[in-house]
Parts: structure tokens; sequence; C-alpha cells
């Protein structure tokens, strides 16, 4: 189905207003290959009509509109060094901060398909002594809302833990029998300390306390300069003091 410059326009537009994600010009082919199996599905003769029902504010079809062009690239512990920060220097430097104040807030914003949230959940089992003694809440927000639904099984293919370290893989997944022997799952310790919400980084945020920790790392690159100054100025209010964000190795503060 061919994509008319004037509807990817229209679309590049809807896409910014929805989720804040700055599509370039380049994107045009990318944007017909998301969007051309939904207007089939629908049974839409073309773009310029598809653009019309997601101007009516359809709530529904937002939700697969959004689902369809956000990117899901993922892995557990990537980026290895910011867990090893975390776990080496960061997390025993919160301890002796907090003292007897055992409570522990951890946001990943943009969680995917929830390998960032369990990866740091691991990290706060390993570095912590005693953590079930520690009120700690990881909360794991996106989106998409396929993706959400993914992370929350905690259900993934075998090979997305081949990277990892006997201790962690053999620690923290079992391994599927039968019919699921190509899966794991991740361990049910892990699953009680994370909420995973559906969130838009773009929208009003239902966040009162403040985080010790926020991960919001490779997001903001989808966005403007505007919309990322807008997006660290809203995480700088909810961070208490002391606390720290870790952002993605291309990413910056200006």
């Amino acid at each position: 189905m061919s994509l008319q410059e004037r509807h990817f326009n229209e679309l590049r537009r809807l896409v910014y207003d929805h989720t804040g994600i700055s599509l370039s010009e380049s994107k045009k082919e990318l944007v017909r290959r998301r969007f051309s199996p939904r207007l089939r599905e629908l049974g839409l003769a073309d773009f310029g009509e598809y653009c019309e029902l997601i101007s009516t504010g359809a709530n529904e079809e937002l939700t697969h509109f959004v689902n369809a062009i956000t990117t899901n690239l993922t892995s557990f512990f990537r980026e290895p060094h910011h867990f090893e920060y975390l776990e080496e220097q960061l997390l025993p430097a919160l301890i002796e901060r907090k003292g007897t104040d055992r409570k522990l807030r951890i946001w990943s914003a943009g969680c995917s398909t929830g390998e960032e949230a369990y990866s740091i959940a691991i990290s706060l089992q390993r570095a912590i002594p005693h953590i079930q003694l520690w009120d700690i809440k990881i909360l794991a927000t996106d989106i998409d809302t396929n993706i959400l639904a993914h992370a929350k099984q905690g259900i993934y293919g075998a090979e997305r833990i081949e990277g990892l370290s006997q201790e962690r893989s053999r620690g923290w997944f079992s391994k599927g029998r039968g019919d699921n022997a190509s899966s794991v799952k991740v361990n049910s310790k892990l699953q009680e300390m994370i909420r995973f919400k559906r969130l838009n980084l773009m929208s009003a945020w239902p966040l009162k306390k403040q985080f010790d920790i926020i991960f919001c790392r490779n997001v903001m690159i989808y966005f403007d300069d505007q919309t990322q100054k807008s997006l660290i100025e809203r995480f700088c209010d909810l961070q208490a003091e002391g606390s720290h964000l870790f952002l993605g190795h291309s990413e910056s503060l200006f």
C-alpha cells in the first residue's frame, strides 16, 4: 500500500502529538511498513482514511497506533557498566546513607519487554544484604500495552539469557520443560518487586512519591531537543536528594 507525502507528514504529526517521538523524513518506509497491516485489518482504502480515524481520537485505535510505531529493542543487563556501577558503588552508598530508613523506590521509564526492570531487580538482590527487611518497589512503565503484557509474564526465549553468567542465569531463571523447553521464566521473587504500568511520558504522570533511582535509557533519542529538556525537568521534580538518573550512552543532559 502506497503512502503519499501528505499522509506521511500527517502521520508524523500524529505520532509526535501522541508519543513525543520525532520521525525524520527518512522514516517514510518504516511508517508505511508499520501501519500497512493495520489498514488491511480495518479494511481502509488508504492512509488518508487512517489519518482521519486517528484524528478523531478513537481510544481503542490510538492504542494500536502507538503500539505500531514504538521500538522495543532491549536485553538483559544492556550497557552492563550501568549495572556494575549500580551494584558496586551506588547501592552500597545508598544503604549507608539511608541508615534505618530501609525504603527504596526505583523507576524504569520506557521499560519495553521488561528486561531492564528484571536486571535492576537482580542487581538489588545481589547487592543488598537482608533484602527481605527492605521496602523496595520498582515501577516499570511503557506506552505499549502489548509489550507490557509480555513483561508481566516474565517469559523469554532461552537465547535471551545466553550471554549472562551462570550465577545470574541459574539463580534467577527457570528453564521450561516439554513444549516450553526453549523458554525461560524469571524468578517469582523478581516479579514481586516490580509493578508494570502503562504510562505515556508525554502525558500527565500520576506519580507523587520521589524516586531514589530513575532509569530512562535509549528512550529520549526518539524525541526532539525541547521534548528531551522538558522530560529531564519532570524527572528532576520526582527525584529525591542525592538520587540518580541513568540515561543511554548516546544521550546527554545538554
